[in-house]
């Protein structure tokens, strides 16, 4: 500790934390004296054949509390605190657990140690690096005879020397938590800044010893930040420099480079991670400047079977930012008290040979190779990038496209792109991102597709949590990346010069790829085999819309399963002409075999496509399926009087209309058929998750409309390999664990196809609940099922009605109200133009209050004028039978960026309540 202050090396005996420290039960703490730890071939005190010197621990156990219930542990949590906590971190898995145990559950003893020097532990005055504070933890743990099953949780530094307790003790082990740390610093990378500051020469000693500087920084970025009563339970072992000479300790042991006598014992431990094979799981707080996300993705890489999942907003203090603890629970649940096998078990599972991984038939790129030597139109930009705009459209054939593809995919393997890596595609809609995201997918990487209507925020949040290992880009992703610090080596899809090519980081460009690809095809004899159909492939970003976008995992078998499902539901395939107004199906062009265009948009703002620019495309291609999204298809008819006479040849030609995406009315699809006198509409329902569930034409729409059990948005009947239940509301608005398909019945629409997501990316905890109680979700159940967050109901013909989203779901003194019926009945109004029903008010009793758009815009937000309330009201109570407590009026409702179609509801009720409470009249 020579580069710390005299205080660091004072001593000082064990003790007992102080009574009425908020959250910490007394009956939890005791001291244990062991002698310490033998790291290596020394250890403390050894030195001249000296028997080692005894220590004394602090520590919490609840033992003794679980031997006062009168029930026997099921095993033992380790957990082990970083810088500069104390046991205090794990005060609520503590609670949770005994809590558990008291009810009947099963029974976890939680062992919390504070690390010598540390929060009331003794202080020795003597250095203790890496291999020392495992050997310790090692001596503990004997002393203490704890025996299997023993799960550990470490977090910061304590995740390090967790992690070094469990390469060791493997016959102990039975699983391994890790909440914000690391176990590896790349030798190409700077240690965080943060940590820069506080080794600088003449900082360290005052930053972290002789001030509170570095625990005041750790305390303050906890999101939220932390009561003062917790804060003060962090502060009370560190009060007075002689006990903080652990802080800095810790901070002085980091392995800044390969010369620190802790770097063998970190590579030791890091090495031998990648051979534990028990269950693992990792908490995370994406908004820790110390350990972010890169730390995490090298966690995943040594162990790939571990559930992993993100706490957007949480930071470093992940463990007073969200409630880990019932995660921590949940999760010894399912994967370790479950797991933990009987001798019988043991023995059968033996015999278990696993299955080979499933080839694919036809793989996504199957039309690339049956068409490769096809001189007919693969693809169309209409409004090619760069320096080919002023060309106008940009035709590029099959036998081009198969040869590009190719050549990148052989390109990029070259270029040190391997199966599994993950490659985040920053490219608009066109023939680049087409052949590059082949590409990938042939070469067996993993493509990131966030698209720009997510936003800078939200690209910047997807981009990061997804951690890609490679980037390709054009210019405008590009320099926003660089300047959001976006990870991943660097391609451009363009050529640029040296300096900005610098200046962005960019390695090397797609036209290089592909020359070094075609290099490369003369000494290669073939691309790398098809990736299995259970791989992973893709990871597709949801809008947003419902909080924070996800990535939605998909293996090759279930792209695949989600091409031939379009295909058989609406007869795509060579031949066909497919206008997309929706990125994800003008992707799925050539894995269809259709020729495929988008049109002249925005594709950030759906509502920028213009009748002629639809017209325009659908000439192009000779077009037989046009797909629009809800929000560009409203823009389409506001412009249909734009359109010439060849402009409405073109459109008479399409023989399938498609709209999805947001809930569509008969008015709208209705006046998207007269601009295709020729088509059929439909409106598929889907997500993300799975693109096409049910389906309903134009006439199935009339249809249900004059049902007198209607109640809200009919989408058909399930697709062929769909299948659809319901999981009914309590009167909360809660949906049940049970789902049926009995009609009639309002609830969450639960749903099971082939071609649904495998899961969420880096997402545990949501992944969980989309599965929660529903066939299937055991492991080893040959379906898979979503719960879609969707309201609604099936009616006795097994037709899917959409009532709204379940967190949308009013709670009112007569129970639960689904928002899309009362909604359908204010838009009929002639003076308005959509609608949006909220409740205001506490749970269970709340009032129902509908928000307008006339159709005259209004200029200000406010409530709506006499006649219009009036109005809204009994159409309300005719159509649902409740009573609105009011009736306000905007110039437009906030919806999602993606889409521009789905309703912020949310924020709508929170607005809602504050004007209606007395805040300040501002537009939602």
């Amino acid at each position: 500790m020579s580069r710390l202050p005299r205080a660091a090396r004072a001593t000082s005996p064990a003790t007992l934390p102080p009574a009425g420290l908020d959250g910490l039960d007394p009956a939890w703490s005791r001291l244990v004296t062991v002698p310490a730890g033998t790291a290596g071939t020394g250890g403390e005190g050894r030195a001249g054949g000296a028997e080692p010197v005894d220590r004394t621990w602090h520590l919490l156990d609840t033992a003794g509390s679980l031997e006062a219930l009168g029930v026997e542990p099921v095993g033992t949590v380790l957990c082990v605190h970083g810088n500069p906590t104390w046991s205090y971190l794990w005060r609520r898995l503590a609670a949770r657990t005994l809590a558990t145990a008291a009810a009947g559950g099963a029974a976890w003893r939680v062992v919390a140690v504070d690390q010598l020097d540390m929060g009331f532990s003794e202080r020795t005055g003597v250095e203790r690096g890496l291999p020392q504070r495992v050997a310790d933890l090692s001596a503990l743990t004997e002393h203490l005879g704890l025996a299997g099953p023993v799960v550990t949780l470490g977090h910061d530094w304590g995740g390090v020397v967790s992690m070094g307790w469990a390469v060791d003790h493997p016959e102990l082990l039975s699983g391994l938590m890790l909440l914000n740390t690391a176990i590896h610093q790349p030798a190409d990378e700077p240690i965080p800044a943060p940590l820069r500051l506080t080794l600088a020469r003449g900082v360290l000693g005052r930053a972290t010893v002789a001030t509170t500087g570095f625990l005041d920084v750790t305390l303050a970025i906890a999101h939220p930040r932390l009561p003062p009563e917790v804060a003060a339970g962090y502060r009370a072992p560190y009060r007075g420099a002689e006990r903080r000479g652990g802080i800095g300790g810790f901070v002085a042991d980091i392995p800044v480079d390969q010369r620190h006598p802790s770097r063998p014992e970190l590579d030791r431990v890091a090495d031998a991670l990648t051979r534990l094979d028990v269950p693992a799981l990792m908490l995370w707080g994406p908004r820790d400047p110390i350990f972010g996300d890169r730390y995490l993705d090298d966690l995943v890489d040594r162990l790939p079977h571990a559930d992993v999942h993100r706490f957007e907003g949480a930071g470093h203090l992940v463990a007073e930012d969200v409630d880990y603890a019932s995660a921590v629970e949940t999760w010894l649940g399912d994967r370790v008290t479950a797991a933990v096998p009987s001798a019988a078990s043991a023995a059968a599972a033996s015999d278990v040979q696993e299955a080979p991984p499933a080839a694919q038939d036809r793989p996504l790129w199957h039309h690339l190779d049956t068409l490769a030597e096809s001189d007919d139109t693969a693809l169309i930009e209409m409004v090619p990038h760069g320096a080919a705009r002023a060309s106008g459209p940009r035709r590029v054939s099959w036998r081009l496209l198969s040869r590009r593809v190719t050549e990148i995919a052989l390109g990029l393997r070259k270029h040190g792109v391997r199966p599994g890596d993950r490659v985040s595609l920053l490219v608009q809609p066109g023939a680049d991102l087409t052949a590059v995201l082949y590409a990938c997918v042939r070469l067996g990487a993993v493509v990131v597709v966030a698209d720009a209507g997510l936003g800078v925020q939200g690209l910047t949040r997807a981009v990061r949590g997804s951690w890609p290992d490679h980037v390709i880009g054009q210019l405008p992703g590009l320099t926003a990346a660089r300047a959001l610090g976006w990870p991943g080596r660097v391609v451009s899809t363009q050529r640029l010069s040296p300096v900005v090519a610098a200046a962005l980081g960019v390695e090397t460009s797609l036209p290089e790829i592909a020359a070094l690809g075609r290099r490369a095809g003369r000494a290669l004899a073939s691309l790398p085999d098809a990736p299995a159909a259970d791989a992973p492939a893709a990871i597709l970003f949801t809008s947003g819309s419902t909080g924070p976008a996800k990535g939605v995992v998909y293996t090759h078998g279930q792209l695949t399963a989600l091409r031939d499902a379009l295909a058989d539901q609406y007869g795509v395939g060579p031949g066909t002409g497919l206008v997309a107004g929706f990125a994800p199906f003008a992707l799925l062009g050539p894995a269809l075999g259709a020729t495929s265009v988008t049109p002249d948009m925005d594709v950030t703002s759906p509502r920028t496509l213009t009748a002629r620019a639809v017209a325009a495309a659908a000439a192009a291609v000779d077009a037989t399926v046009v797909f629009l999204s809800p929000a560009a298809l409203t823009n389409v008819v506001a412009t249909a009087d734009a359109l010439d006479a060849r402009d409405r040849a073109a459109l008479a030609g399409v023989e399938t209309f498609l709209s999805a995406g947001a809930p569509v009315s008969e008015r709208l699809l209705a006046a998207a058929g007269e601009l295709m006198p020729g088509a059929t509409p439909h409106t598929p329902y889907g997500m993300t998750e799975g693109l096409l569930m049910t389906d309903v034409t134009l006439d199935g729409v009339r249809a249900a409309a004059v049902d007198p059990a209607a109640n809200g948005v009919c989408v058909g009947v399930p697709a062929a390999t769909t299948r659809v239940l319901i999981a009914p509301l309590d009167d909360r608005g809660r949906a049940s664990d049970t789902a049926s398909d009995a009609p009639g019945v309002t609830g969450e629409i639960v749903v099971s196809a082939p071609h649904l997501k495998r899961g969420y990316d880096r997402l545990w905890l949501t992944d969980r609940a989309s599965v929660r109680g529903v066939p299937g979700a055991a492991a080893g159940a040959s379906e898979r099922w979503h719960r879609t967050g969707d309201v609604g109901h099936l009616d006795d013909r097994g037709r899917l009605w959409v009532e709204g989203r379940l967190p949308h779901v009013l709670t009112t003194a007569s129970g639960p109200l689904t928002p899309v019926a009362a909604e359908q009945a204010v838009e009929a109004l002639a003076d308005v133009g959509r609608a949006a029903v909220v409740g205001v008010g506490p749970a269970g009793t709340q009032q129902v209050v509908v928000v307008v758009e006339t159709a005259a815009r209004s200029r200000r937000p406010g409530l709506a004028a006499a006649p219009l309330a009036a109005a809204v009201r009994e159409a309300v109570h005719a159509a649902v039978g409740h009573r609105v407590a009011a009736v306000l009026v905007v110039p437009d409702l906030p919806t999602d960026v993606r889409h521009n179609s789905k309703i912020d509801r949310t924020r709508l009720g929170a607005w809602a309540s504050s004007v209606l409470s007395g805040g300040r009249m501002v537009r939602p």
